[in-house]
């Protein structure tokens, strides 16, 4: 059984490289997070056209007239490339520039507003500690002073 994972659909045990599942004829290709990466030889400027077409199993060929075709309809085209370049890691098991970004941006951020203590947390304040002042903290319920 090496070399092999389920099905998705039907739950037959299949070859780990397959595209299609023999037994109920469903795409597996596209549900594998490792297949959505940029770094194909076949990649010409941002390899996201290589990437959707080994993810999904289809033609190099169809997926670059597809991004061509997409770009007279509103300019369509373009910016789902540009999206899809955003969310694709470069290498499989990566980051996407999207990420990076956001982790650049909350490190940045970081700098400049560090975090709060969480209630709960080991040696942050809790109820009437956070003024500072225990002994004058006025309890619901509690006798009138």
């Amino acid at each position: 059984m090496d070399g092999t994972r389920k099905c998705p659909f039907c739950a037959e045990e299949i070859q780990a490289e397959a595209v299609r599942c023999r037994w109920c004829r469903g795409r597996v290709a596209a549900f594998d997070p490792g297949r959505w990466h940029r770094s194909h030889p076949e990649r010409r400027i941002a390899g996201v056209a290589a990437a959707v077409a080994h993810a999904l199993a289809l033609p190099l060929g169809a997926v670059r007239v597809a991004f061509v075709a997409l770009t007279f309809v509103h300019l369509l085209g373009p910016l789902l490339y540009g999206a899809l370049w955003l969310l694709i890691p470069r290498e499989p098991g990566g980051r996407s520039p999207l990420e990076q970004g956001l982790e650049r941006i909350r490190l940045w951020l970081g700098q400049w507003f560090p975090p709060r203590p969480t209630p709960g947390a080991p040696g942050a304040p809790n109820g009437a500690d956070r003024d500072g002042d225990a002994f004058h903290a006025v309890v619901p319920g509690g006798p009138l002073p």
